[in-house]
């Protein structure tokens, strides 16, 4: 848990509240704060299985999992090529065209390009390609007089996606990758904001409001499952993973895309996809007994 990502503090609470679920499951447990001496903490621990609870660039992009690989130590989540590929958001979409799944358009631009001129007829967004957790997102509005002061931490190259309206809807897929036919979804949650879905309203206090099961459409509950489950199968995602939609109600099945899918989604228990597992009765050390059980190495 922890590690240096713009996710830290996200993965430290991911950690504290595994670590609790895993001692009620009847786990011995070691809380590793992945840093520098990554290595050297796991060989002094000698793990039967690592837990991966990170969030964010080295931690869910392939590099700890290489790591974990290199060691030959089982492992949560995805294995290193889904985790890379899922990481990157513009590589996700080539993989969603190949499969039919729906997406926006996006292209990648430098800070440079984005500042001194619209690349994009607005409204779109600017956001990371390689980072979650709605860390450095910018919406420019369609109303929009300037371009975006992107922040000088960001990284010298951004995604600028067009904007796509309407609900915030998720849903969490429990299964094993391309080759089982045990790949399920659990549910449908609505999130509702006001406003952006952005860091303090995916993490503070009262910042969003979780709807599960969703009070949508059947067809449109039915394409997010869906939609969700070839996500995770084409990506070759392990283990839990969670992917991400806007529904434009106005446009019906037509208006619902496909933002991106999470390998290493949040896990405290009122996380978006452990509130899913509770849904459909799956309690909290039950998931994390069941992701212990899944870990392996050549993921």
């Amino acid at each position: 848990m922890g590690g240096p990502s713009a996710e830290r503090e996200v993965s430290l609470s991911s950690g504290k509240e595994c670590a609790a679920a895993l001692r009620v499951a009847g786990f011995d447990v070691v809380e590793i704060d992945a840093g520098a001496d990554l290595v050297e903490q796991l060989k002094a621990a000698k793990p039967d299985v690592a837990f991966n609870a990170l969030h964010g660039r080295w931690c869910e992009d392939g590099v700890v999992q290489g790591v974990l690989e290199w060691l030959r130590i089982p492992y949560t989540h995805s294995g290193v090529l889904a985790s890379a590929i899922a990481m990157d958001k513009q590589k996700t979409k080539d993989v969603y065209r190949t499969h039919g799944l729906p997406f926006v358009e996006s292209i990648l631009a430098t800070k440079v390009e984005i500042q001194a001129d619209h690349v994009m007829e607005p409204p779109y967004v600017v956001k990371p390609f390689d980072e979650g957790s709605s860390v450095g997102i910018y919406l420019v509005h369609e109303a929009a007089n300037g371009t975006p002061k992107i922040a000088p931490e960001l990284p010298d190259v951004m995604m600028v996606e067009t904007f796509a309206p309407g609900r915030e809807l998720t849903t969490a897929v429990r299964g094993a990758g391309a080759a089982s036919a045990e790949s399920r979804a659990l549910t449908v949650t609505d999130i509702v904001v006001d406003g952006w879905y952005d860091y303090e309203a995916k993490y503070g206090a009262g910042g969003s409001k979780h709807i599960l099961p969703a009070n949508i459409p059947q067809d449109i509950f039915d394409a997010c499952m869906d939609y969700a489950v070839r996500a995770h199968n084409a990506l070759g995602c392990r283990g839990l993973s969670r992917s991400d939609f806007r529904w434009d109600e106005s446009r019906g099945l037509d208006g619902l895309i496909l933002l991106e899918t999470n390998t290493q989604p949040g896990m405290t228990p009122t996380s978006l996809a452990p509130e899913q597992a509770a849904h459909v009765g799956i309690s909290f050390p039950e998931l994390m007994t069941w992701m212990v059980e899944d870990a392996s190495c050549d993921r």
